[in-house]
């Protein structure tokens, strides 16, 4: 931009005049950018919101399933010995568990080899002086072979025996070698022999055979019973009709027809837990519209504007974040998508839901909103649960709920199943993709950033003609002061 230098000979304050003279324009350009701005702050509202919405979409939509409330319990007599996780198909009853062996890992620790040896220490340093032979180790059916010589060292035949699928150490302070399995059981155990003479010399040497002085210990199977069939593992961990039984200790190391050492367990539906669900449901529920409802019945900001760079200026940095707080906290008020999809999901939570021929309500199992006279401010959509220990609302009314999933848990499920999908479809549809909105949005984020490019062309505008006013009236400026300059100098 030229620099521009006026008023010289003429005494005016042109900047000022101009100034005023082009104030219609910059005010077109500053009310489009405060438009834009306030636009802007009500897409990252709704994206905030819309976030939450989806979460509770996603949520709502597993409750609509018959697994999400297959929840179990299991009681065990002793639980040192035997522990037990009921999975959701599993059948409630009573079941008696005998533990007569673990699972272990095949294990060999190796003969002490001399005060002098340690991980760099060669089979010729150990006394070995024969021919180049070869090592068989076999884990899990599987054979490899290991080429030792009289060069090799301690930590060499380590590293060949791990490469070869086993772990394997050398203790330099025991002066011994470590062999075991990588998982426990039967087949996984493994066998250490020479392939040829030679290495069955070199293992030797190594103090790796049981004639040199090594002590093993075999793999061996998990074995328990439930009531009275037997099992058998190779770790000590079993899936049984949809239950997970990890044994830790034996009950005897017979099985016991009298059943007098067995561990009884006792599976039975988690009603707690089913309890827990409903609540963290109704708890996600709530959060949701009563922020929306806030939303919705925020304090007017008439009067409150975007700030310009000027005006931002002028006030504290606390006092811009306080103008523009009160801007934000409103910018949703009485906005008709927002009326919508709060009146959608309350419609839905008061729809009825017939299980088994009966029309059921949420209001039936002691879940009900305290009214627009007893809730406080913007929560009366949300639900509360007789006999919620956490709400100190309704904490000392009696527990309908728990009694009802107690009673019949099956009763409760279906109708949750059914609240759950009527409330998904209800937003669901409020989800679809339109001409106007993105698919799982529920405003018209299409429409408003339409509207934001709109704002910006609008604001390109005007600033182009702002220019050339200025421009314009800068040259008309110029040209007095220029015939003034000539006059005076006649």
């Amino acid at each position: 931009m030229p620099i521009r230098i006026s008023g010289l000979n003429s005494g005016l304050d042109t900047e000022s005049i101009i100034s005023a003279l082009v104030s219609s324009y910059n005010y077109k350009t500053q009310k489009y950018e405060k438009a834009q701005t306030k636009l802007s702050w009500k897409q990252d509202a709704w994206k905030e919101l819309n976030t939450k919405i989806y979460s509770l979409y996603n949520n709502v939509g597993n409750l609509r399933l018959n697994s999400s409330y297959k929840l179990k319990t299991a009681t065990v007599s002793d639980a040192t010995k035997v522990s037990v996780t009921a999975g959701a198909n599993s059948i409630n009853g009573s079941y008696s568990v005998q533990v007569t062996k673990l699972a272990k890992s095949g294990y060999m620790t190796g003969e002490e080899l001399g005060n002098e040896a340690k991980a760099s220490s060669t089979l010729k340093d150990l006394g070995y002086t024969g021919e180049k032979g070869e090592i068989s180790l076999v884990v899990s059916g599987e054979t490899k072979k290991i080429s030792v010589s009289a060069d090799t060292t301690i930590q060499d035949v380590v590293n060949q025996l791990k490469e070869a699928g086993v772990n394997a150490s050398f203790d330099a302070k025991n002066k011994r070698i470590f062999v075991s399995a990588k998982a426990a059981g039967e087949a996984n155990d493994f066998e250490l022999v020479g392939a040829d003479a030679a290495g069955t010399a070199i293992l030797n040497r190594l103090g790796l055979t049981e004639e040199a002085g090594a002590t093993r210990v075999e793999g061996s199977n998990a074995e328990i019973y439930v009531n009275g069939a037997k099992y058998t593992s190779d770790t000590n961990t079993f899936s049984i009709n949809n239950m997970t039984f990890t044994a830790s200790a034996i009950t005897g190391e017979d099985y016991d027809p009298t059943e007098a050492r067995a561990v009884n367990v006792i599976v039975n539906t988690d009603t707690q837990a089913i309890y827990d669900k409903v609540k963290d449901f109704l708890s996600q529920y709530n959060s949701i519209i009563n922020e929306m409802t806030s939303l919705y019945n925020a304090e007017s900001a008439k009067g409150y504007e975007p700030l310009t760079s000027d005006e931002k200026d002028a006030m504290s940095e606390t006092e811009v974040e306080k103008w523009e707080a009160k801007i934000k906290a409103s910018i949703l008020r009485r906005d008709d998508t927002l009326s919508s999809i709060i009146s959608t999901m309350t419609s839905a939570m008061s729809k009825a839901v017939n299980v088994n021929g009966e029309n059921l309500h949420l209001s039936d199992f002691g879940i009900q909103t305290l009214g627009f006279l007893n809730a406080p401010k913007n929560e009366h959509n949300a639900y509360h649960i007789d006999g919620d220990e956490d709400d100190a609302n309704t904490s000392g009314k009696t527990d309908k709920l728990m009694a009802a999933i107690a009673e019949d848990p099956d009763k409760v499920i279906d109708f949750m199943m059914g609240l759950s999908k009527n409330l998904y479809e209800a937003v669901d549809k409020k989800m679809k993709s339109t001409t106007l909105s993105s698919s799982y949005t529920i405003y018209n984020d299409k429409e408003m950033a339409s509207e934001y490019s709109d704002y910006t062309s609008l604001i390109t505008k005007w600033q182009d003609r702002l220019t050339q006013q200025e421009e314009y009236y800068y040259k008309k400026f110029a040209a007095m002061e220029t015939a003034l300059s000539k006059l005076n100098s006649q």
